[in-house]
């Protein structure tokens, strides 16, 4: 039978044999030349190729190689593998206080929001902690030890996708900032809330189109002993309504201290020591256990949202599962020796961190294309699938111009300086979906955004079986 759907897809390969021309259109308008370009569409049942350019040299994909790491950890730790974050007591727990230490050992959880590290402080009440007399001890062992430099990838070191992988990893370590307009000004609602952290605000809202909003905020932070403060001045557009802007400006260990201290007290806990890094001594006993959200939920939001820290945390799960501290090379080797078993060819490829957000990742169209037909072969097609955005509907895609193909396709999106790329699945009009991989590496590629969207609709628009 296989021999029959390649018969019947010839008048598709006959028709797309060159790229077609809205995309050779946009490329051109966004100054992209084609050999700076790769793209490959074949059906997700069958390795019968519509349309097919350069797919086999290696290029930097951005945040599609966020596919890999989904697929490669949901196949060799499971999808309902979940992160565990171990509160363990040393010393004696007696009618509500523990002279003693309580240690946190993180387990890499990539979603211990401040809410989830909330419900843990009062787990712990539940368990009959209120005060604790001596130190809070974090484990963060999970993990190898490396050093970050948050400024290192494009000097932006408080953006939000810039924050390190942390085996305590709290909150993605970010405070969102919404702005609020009210009349003439707008005021900044913090979430979380924290109490070493000021906020002073001065923002007019002026007319005008909701276009590069951050540009005109002018954002300061500064650090006095043990309290910060942040001050965001500027104009800000009416026509954006409410907007959110996530900022990491605190280190790993000051904000999980920052926040630790924060749920303790909501919780109506008692600390009278410091908190500080260690391991977990071989004495203390286990408490409590915070279990994550399953590895296919954490997936999802990863994707949606294209979350960096998460993808890293995963990545480095890999290698830390297998009794070893996670570390970025081990999970390399991991990921590149599941490539083998999945016979998915891979000529050229390199993974930094899992994430995408790295200068030295390499990956070809091909690879990616055969692991989305092997993903749609498995068990675990439906929770790869459903964890990309939908074009023009929602997550990162959400924005894209809407047209006939908004809504009938699935595809992780990919963007630094300098690329451009998507890789999914789409489904045309005659209800028959495809594997579609376009990848831009070139200093114009942010320019071209319209190609991609324009060959999503092209491959919506294919004709049916008897080319008409």
């Amino acid at each position: 039978m296989r021999w029959l759907a390649a018969l019947l897809l010839l008048p598709l390969a006959a028709f797309a044999r060159d790229i077609p021309e809205p995309v050779r259109a946009a490329l051109a308008r966004a100054n992209v030349p084609l050999d700076a370009v790769s793209i490959l569409v074949e059906p997700v049942d069958t390795g019968t190729v519509v349309l097919s350019h350069r797919p086999d040299v290696p290029m930097n994909p951005a945040s599609t190689l966020k596919l890999v790491t989904s697929f490669a950890a949901m196949d060799l730790l499971g999808p309902a593998f979940t992160f565990h974050t171990d509160f363990l007591v040393q010393g004696k727990l007696e009618n509500g206080t523990l002279d003693g230490n309580l240690v946190i050992r993180g387990g890499g959880d990539p979603k211990l929001t401040y809410d989830r590290l909330w419900q843990a402080a009062h787990q712990l009440r539940v368990r009959g902690l209120r005060e604790i007399k001596g130190d809070v001890l974090i484990d963060r062992g999970y993990f190898a030890p490396v050093v970050h430099d948050p400024a290192r990838f494009d000097a932006e070191p408080r953006r939000a996708y810039n924050v390190g992988v942390d085996a305590f990893l709290v909150n993605f370590q970010a405070v969102n900032f919404t702005i609020i307009p009210d009349g003439a000004s707008a005021r900044v609602a913090v979430e979380p809330d924290l109490p070493n952290l000021q906020v002073l605000s001065s923002i007019a809202v002026v007319p005008g189109a909701c276009n590069n909003w951050r540009r005109d905020l002018k954002i300061e932070f500064e650090e006095s002993g043990l309290v910060s403060t942040v001050s965001i001045r500027g104009n800000f557009p009416s026509e954006c309504g409410e907007k959110t802007y996530p900022l990491a400006l605190l280190d790993g260990p000051r904000y999980a201290e920052a926040a630790w201290r924060w749920v303790w007290s909501e919780a109506g806990g008692v600390m009278r020591g410091k908190v500080r890094a260690a391991t977990a001594p071989t004495d203390a006993r286990l408490l409590y256990r915070h279990e994550s959200e399953p590895l296919s939920t954490l997936v999802h939001d990863m994707n949606k949202f294209s979350n960096n820290v998460m993808a890293g945390q995963i990545f480095l799960a890999l290698s830390a599962e297998r009794g070893a501290p996670g570390e970025a090379k081990a999970s390399e080797k991991i990921v590149r020796d599941w490539l083998k078993s999945r016979a998915i060819d891979a000529p050229g490829f390199s993974i930094e961190n899992g994430s995408g957000l790295s200068r030295s990742d390499r990956v070809t169209a091909a690879t990616l294309a055969q692991l989305l037909r092997t993903a749609w072969a498995s068990a675990l097609m439906p929770e790869l699938a459903s964890s990309m955005p939908i074009f023009a509907v929602d997550g990162t895609l959400k924005l894209r111009k809407p047209g006939t193909a908004a809504g009938q396709a699935h595809l992780k999106g990919g963007t630094l300086t300098g690329v451009q790329s998507m890789a999914g699945y789409v489904l045309d009009g005659h209800a028959r979906r495809w594997v579609v991989v376009m990848i831009l590496n070139h200093p114009n590629a942010n320019a071209a955004q319209p190609a991609l969207d324009a060959l999503v609709e092209w491959v919506y628009r294919l004709p049916g079986r008897s080319g008409s």
